[in-house]
């Protein structure tokens, strides 16, 4: 994945003034860099799996990406033999990737699930992903197009992210409209991979990574703005507001969510760990899952690796139990 040239003008409108890499450089005049390039790639059978995908549009700047599983085709339109749904939301600080990355395009396949597409920042500011993300989920639910229709279960559906993609899932089930008629239609457990969230003051572990040259290097070099600043530059209590950091002194309680469990998986070598475990012990019935010694959505970068498998394996089995 190729990296990022820094040119600096003679007049300076090509400063680097915040820098975010791999997944973002915002520059003086307003230019954009994204260095992380992730190439898209179409829908279609995946010849590994058996796996049908294709792209539905739900507005002119988002759409969801379906994954059907061979198994559906013997599922027909029997109730008893529907399958659950997981709905998707793919990670990248809200900056970057897409539901046609190839990254998440592999790993959905293995899945099978709703892949939401979303507006990304800072051309388009929070709460910009949240609505489409809403709008999709809300679409899943009302079974529009044929593949739900004849084979998904709503009653058994899954909120799934990671990174980013894991607090946006925190936010929908937390979201009025969703707390509203969430149990009632089937929204059973919520499944956050590595999620993203964040604090003003730090938790746990974060006292020493935050502290250490390494952090302090990246905080020099990404300027005073944090990332969740630009991504979402209305948000009045900065970090500390509840859709980054759902702990935070005044945050809505955890048990107001959607659903009736929640499962959270976190890596040791991910500095997000300690707020994933922060976020599980706060709940009700809530459990937290550590993979040790792996960094940040480990899974998406070495699919092939034993323990991406591992993780794929059980998050699978909990999603075929429900």
């Amino acid at each position: 994945m190729p990296g990022a040239t820094v040119a600096v003008g003679s007049d300076g409108d090509d400063e680097v003034v915040h820098d975010f890499s791999p997944l973002l450089l915002v520059y003086r005049s307003g230019r954009l860099e994204r260095p992380l390039i992730v190439p898209p790639v179409p829908p279609g059978r995946d010849a590994a799996t058996g796996v049908e995908s294709k792209d539905v549009p739900l507005s002119p700047s988002s759409f969801v990406r379906l994954y059907l599983p061979p198994a559906a085709d013997s599922a027909g339109d029997k109730k008893a033999n529907k399958l659950p749904v997981v709905v998707y939301f793919h990670g990248g600080g809200f900056v970057i990737g897409s539901a046609a990355s190839c990254v998440y395009h592999r790993f959905l396949n293995d899945l099978a699930a709703v892949s939401v597409d979303y507006r990304v920042a800072p051309e388009h500011a929070l709460p910009a992903a949240y609505e489409d993300s809403l709008a999709a989920l809300e679409w899943a639910l009302s079974a529009a197009d044929p593949w739900l229709a004849a084979h998904g279960d709503l009653a058994r559906v899954f909120l799934a992210g990671d990174s980013s993609g894991g607090s946006i899932c925190h936010h929908l089930a937390m979201h009025p409209d969703v707390t509203r008629w969430g149990r009632l239609k089937g929204v059973v457990l919520l499944l956050l991979i590595h999620p993203w969230f964040w604090g003003k003051e730090p938790v746990s572990g974060e006292k020493e990574h935050r502290r250490s040259p390494r952090k302090r290097a990246e905080e020099a070099r990404g300027g005073r703005k944090l990332l969740w600043e630009l991504v979402c530059p209305g948000a009045a209590d900065g970090v500390d507001d509840p859709r980054m950091n759902p702990t935070a002194p005044g945050a809505p309680a955890l048990e107001g969510l959607a659903c009736e469990r929640a499962m959270v998986c976190v890596a040791e070598g991910n500095h997000l760990r300690w707020r994933g475990v922060a976020y599980a012990q706060d709940g009700q019935r809530w459990s937290c899952s550590s993979r040790r010694g792996f960094g940040h959505v480990f899974y998406l970068l070495d699919p092939e690796m034993e323990e991406a498998k591992r993780l794929l394996g059980r998050i699978a089995a909990l999603v075929r139990a429900k």
